[in-house]
């Protein structure tokens, strides 16, 4: 299936993604050690959500109920077309980046700016703030890269890209002490 050999590419390449076999068959996406999302052979694609975010999912009918566990946080999506590997990569986005926002070395920023390009409603905004650490992560500056690649459509086609990295910001100069 083409879809799912794209949807791996795609996923594998984002920054800090491993990927590894799932143990019902398919490939695995984690971040760090906490699994992201993962697709089988068929393109059926798994995610866990918080159990807030993925009723938001299942409410705004972007998602179904997980196959097996439907009573929990994960959601569960069927990719048969090309508009469904763009919706696929969506969804793995939102679930990325409740995990890059973690260790990002500014998470304002990076909600802000992750909310325009997946054009996030301000209901999945808002249940995504509370994974932005009150302070930055420190330890993350200087060697962090979250630049995952999305999709974007534009006149009914979709692209899929690696985002640019974002600008310093300039620093004043510093006189004396």
């Amino acid at each position: 299936m083409k879809q799912v050999k794209t949807f791996e590419d795609v996923i594998s390449a984002w920054s800090r993604i491993s990927v590894h076999p799932h143990r019902f068959g398919g490939m695995e996406f984690q971040f760090g050690d906490a699994e992201v999302g993962h697709v089988h052979r068929n393109g059926i694609v798994d995610i866990p959500f918080p159990r807030s975010i993925r009723d938001a999912l299942l409410a705004d009918s972007l998602a179904e109920e997980h196959h097996w566990v439907p009573n929990s946080g994960w959601i569960t999506f069927q990719m048969r077309t090309e508009e469904d590997l763009g919706h696929a990569l969506w969804l793995m986005g939102l679930s990325y980046l409740r995990y890059a926002l973690k260790t990002a070395s500014d998470p304002r920023w990076m909600l802000e700016h992750e909310s325009n390009i997946l054009h996030l409603s301000p209901q999945f905004r808002s249940l995504l703030e509370k994974f932005v650490p009150r302070t930055g992560n420190l330890a993350a500056i200087g060697h962090s890269r979250h630049r995952p690649i999305f999709k974007e459509v534009r006149n009914g086609k979709h692209y899929f890209y690696e985002r640019p990295e974002r600008q310093a910001r300039p620093q004043p100069e510093r006189h004396g002490r």
